[in-house]
């Protein structure tokens, strides 16, 4: 599968909608960017049970400001919902290759514990 261009239009449909999704904040005058490029197209053509989509921060300025982007490239990747990885800076093809690895090996039933566990606390909290 080819990368997908997110908007703020499709951005929380296609999160919503697959269960791993990598998502490369980018923009066009960026020298990192287009050296982690041809990395991003090829692993996604390689995962095609993956989605990878690219968000341009000079046209989705709102979006990048929602997910507070402040250097580019970033790379974030969503499980079911849930944010599991969220970086700055281009990754070597080996480096994203185990990225890509860890991801998909995650037991996603301990992390969705986890959180609520937490959310279970904070809510103990604010009402003690």
């Amino acid at each position: 599968m080819a990368t997908v261009e997110l908007t703020k239009e499709n951005f929380e449909e296609t999160i919503l909608n697959n269960d791993i999704v990598f998502v490369d904040f980018w923009a066009e005058w960026c020298g990192p960017c287009r050296m982690f490029a041809p990395t991003f197209e090829a692993a996604s053509e390689k995962h095609e049970n993956i989605v990878f989509g690219k968000v341009d921060t000079e046209a989705q300025q709102e979006l990048a400001g929602y997910f507070q982007i402040r250097s580019i490239p970033t790379l974030m990747v969503f499980r079911e919902k849930v944010v599991l990885f969220s970086q700055p800076g281009a990754l070597p093809a080996p480096a994203f290759d185990d990225l890509i690895t860890q991801v998909t090996s995650v037991d996603m039933e301990e992390v969705h514990r986890s959180i609520a566990e937490q959310s279970a606390q904070v809510d103990a909290e604010a009402t003690a």
